[in-house]
This record gives C-alpha cells, structure tokens and sequence, in this order.
C-alpha cells in the first residue's frame, strides 16, 4: 500500500509538470502515459516522446504526457488498483506499458484493439513472434514497441583476479554446469561472497526446462516434478547452498555497485543500471572492465533464451478521434529510424523486420562500446537460440511470484542451515546431499498447496 501511494503522488506530481507543449490546434488531443523505460536512469522513451511532440503530434495535434516513469511490478499493481477503482488510485492513463499478464485483470474489452488501425502491410512488417505475443483471445492489444532477452554480465576486474588465484576461465562462464562449480570456488575464494545472480529464477527454470526438453508450465501452473527441472534444478541449488548463487530479494545490478555480486544474468536493458566503477564498504571505489556473454546453456541442452518486454496497450475511448491519435504514435514510436534510436539507447531489441536487420547486420554503426558489446553477445545467440516468451495463464503474474519468493526462501534457509551443520563438523557433502533432497521436496510441495 504504502508503494501505491509513494506511485500515485508522483503521478499527482508529475502530471503538473509534462504536458505543456505548444498547442498547434484549437483542440489537441492529449494521451496519459504511464511507461516503465528508465525508472532509475534517464528515460530514452521520454527522449523519444519529447522528438514525438515537436514533430509528429505536432503536426497531428497530438501531446503524449507522460506522468509516470515506473518498474513493471510497480506499474501492475497501479493498473489494476486504478482499473478497480480502488480507495487512492488515480484515472487509468490513456497509454501505458506493461507485460501481457495485466490485460484480463484490466478487462480486454476495455483495451485497444489495435488490428482496428494497422493496414495488413503495417502487420507485416512486425517481428511475427513479437507481434503474436499482444494477441489474447484474438484481439491484437499490446502493441510490441521493444523487446529484450538475457545476457551475462561480468564484473571482468575482479574475475580477472578470481582466475589468476585459481586457474579458472571465462569459458567456464559459458555451460550452467561450469557456472555454477564457479559460484563455489568463488565463495571459497573470496572469503564467502557470492559471485553470481540470477534475475529471475522463474525465466531460468523456464528457458532451461524447455532446453533439456521437458516442459515447465504444464496444465496452467509450474511443473517441478520433471526429470528435467531436476536436471536444472540440482546444479543451481547446491551453488546456492554452498555459497556463491545469490538468493536475495532485488536486482543484481544494486550489488553490482558494490561489488556484492561480480557477475548476472538479467535483462539486455539492464545495462543501463551497471555502472563502470564499484564502491566497496570502505567507501573506496574502483573503476571496472565489463564484459558480456551470451546466455549460458546446459552442455547437452538446446539453447533456449527468453523473449520478455513490455509492450504499449491503450484504453479504448468513446472519443474515436483519442483512439486513432494513439494508433498514430504507436505507429511513429515503431518506425525504423525512430524504434532503432530509442532500442540502441536502451538495451532493447527492434520490434520490425527491417530494423532487426539494419542493426544485426551493422552493429560497428553502435559507437557507445558497451552497447555494442551487447549486441554483439545477442547477435552471437540469433539464428542458434530458440526465443521463448513468457507463456500466458490464469494468473500467471502471481505464480511467477510465488515461485520466485519460495525458491530464493527456501534455497537461503538451506544455505544457513548448510553453513551451520558444517561449523559443527558434519560432513559438507553428505550435509549438501541431504539438503538438495529436502529443498527440492520443500519447492515442490510448496508450489503444488
């Protein structure tokens, strides 16, 4: 609740402040946004919308006023507050981002169709698969604008010291088995500091399931009952029980700046929140060397990676001319130049067929280096990995968060009870043995109550 209203006053707040532009007819159209592009950094969408207002809705008559720059877990719980008319929630913006899960919550006759106001050949220039994932129960209603996927992210410094001590390689980055034995030697290495961080444990079970076969939504919710979850599941619970995998709540990229994790899997867009220098508990800093990988897949797996982004939904109004002015800048904000300009600033993945390929198949035309580095770890894993979206089911959010919230719990009682059991001299490896058995148990019950 509190969260809730810390969103709604800034939205109070900010809606006094955007939304000024020259006016260029008797009677502008002005859409709300709500959008999650930039909630810790500057925006490149709000960079794009300012270029929209000068040119495009200035011709049309059209303002886009963005008042609330937001994550995505935040923007759901505001969208469903203000679409039930709950105590403290603001009106519905016009135009918001968010992932498909929100659409039945909001009410699908309530959104946009925007099949209404593309032409067949605008259709085709779309990604397929990235257009697809907007369609619930036929109705095209998120609009793909940008779309991203999962690297690895490594703090190269301070590795580059963990390999000189101990022999390891970056290649060992490379296949989860190898990882995660690193994540062990690491936590030895360095004294009990973790050295990794997955994201998103839902997205890594997801992608790596469908990798060795197997299947990890069955019947409209998680399956951990598989030979391959357990496959995916072992080898990443003992890093984490040992030490090394960290199982904490929050991103990677805020232990990132202090150098409490060294490496990550997350979001191309994540990028963006990485800096170039750690700050340690001293308060002394260090700049570091970053680099960039491929996402990492098990040795006899198919490589799978997730496809994630949000997209732009927009409320259906009776004042038709609020609903073709929306179609406008949807439209604007995925043409060519435009789309490539606000991806290429974000870590984000182009949305039409024509822009997908001027950049992959120009990406010296990147001059920011690390952004380059990026794109060239995704252009490593296009035309050999398989894309996987995120799949859509009753409730399919709040699973994602329930799976998310009792993994990373249980994993982190057993690493305590794990740390404890050894300082009294027990075995370390029968000790893990019975630990890998009694979590993945734990997990599955859990998971199916």
């Amino acid at each position: 609740m509190k969260k809730l209203c810390i969103f709604f006053l800034t939205i109070i707040l900010l809606v006094g402040m955007t939304g000024c532009g020259n006016k260029v007819t008797n009677d502008p159209i002005t859409l709300t946004m709500w959008h999650v592009y930039g909630s810790q950094t500057e925006s490149p969408l709000n960079v794009m919308i300012d270029e929209f207002n000068q040119t495009k809705g200035k011709e049309s008559g059209i303002v886009i006023s963005v008042v609330s720059v937001t994550n995505s877990t935040a923007i759901d719980d505001a969208l469903i507050a203000s679409a039930n008319n709950e105590p403290g929630a603001v009106p519905m913006p016009d135009l918001f981002t968010a992932y498909p899960r929100v659409a039945e919550e909001i009410g699908l006759d309530r959104l946009l169709d925007w099949s209404g106001y593309l032409s067949e050949e605008e259709r085709s220039a779309y990604v397929d698969e990235f257009l697809a994932e907007g369609v619930i129960d036929g109705r095209l209603v998120m609009l793909p604008i940008a779309k991203s996927t999962e690297l690895l992210f490594l703090n190269k410094t301070i590795f580059d010291r963990f390999a000189a001590d101990t022999g390891v390689s970056e290649e060992e980055l490379l296949h989860f088995e190898s990882l995660f034995a690193l994540c062990c030697q690491y936590y030895d290495w360095s004294g009990g500091a973790e050295m990794f961080q997955i994201n998103d444990f839902y997205h890594y079970f997801l992608v790596n399931v469908s990798g060795l076969g197997g299947q990890f939504i069955r019947n409209g919710k998680p399956d951990l009952c598989s030979a391959e979850f357990e496959q995916a599941y072992l080898p990443m619970a003992r890093a984490a029980i040992h030490g090394g995998l960290c199982t904490g709540d929050g991103y990677a990229s805020d232990r990132w700046k202090t150098a409490e994790v060294i490496s990550n899997i997350g979001s191309t867009a994540g990028m963006l929140y990485l800096r170039d220098y750690v700050t340690y508990q001293d308060n002394t800093t260090e700049e570091i060397e970053t680099a960039v990988y491929p996402y990492p897949t098990f040795s006899d797996a198919s490589p799978v990676v997730i496809q994630r982004g949000t997209g732009l939904f927009s409320m259906k109004s009776e004042d038709e001319r609020k609903n073709r002015a929306a179609a406008i800048f949807g439209k604007w904000i995925t043409q060519k130049e435009h789309n490539l300009d606000f991806v290429i600033a974000s870590g984000y993945l182009p949305v039409t067929e024509n822009a997908f390929s001027a950049l992959f198949s120009n990406i010296d035309m990147i001059e920011n280096e690390k952004s380059h580095m990026l794109y060239g770890a995704v252009d490593q894993m296009y035309g050999s990995y398989s894309f996987c979206p995120l799949p859509l089911y009753d409730a399919s959010g709040e699973a994602q968060s329930r799976f998310e919230e009792t993994a990373k719990s249980i994993l982190s009682a057993a690493h305590r009870d794990y740390i404890s059991r050894i300082e009294r001299g027990d075995d370390p490896e029968t000790v893990m043995s019975e630990l890998l058995d009694s979590s993945l148990s734990e997990i599955q019950e859990a998971v199916e109550r």
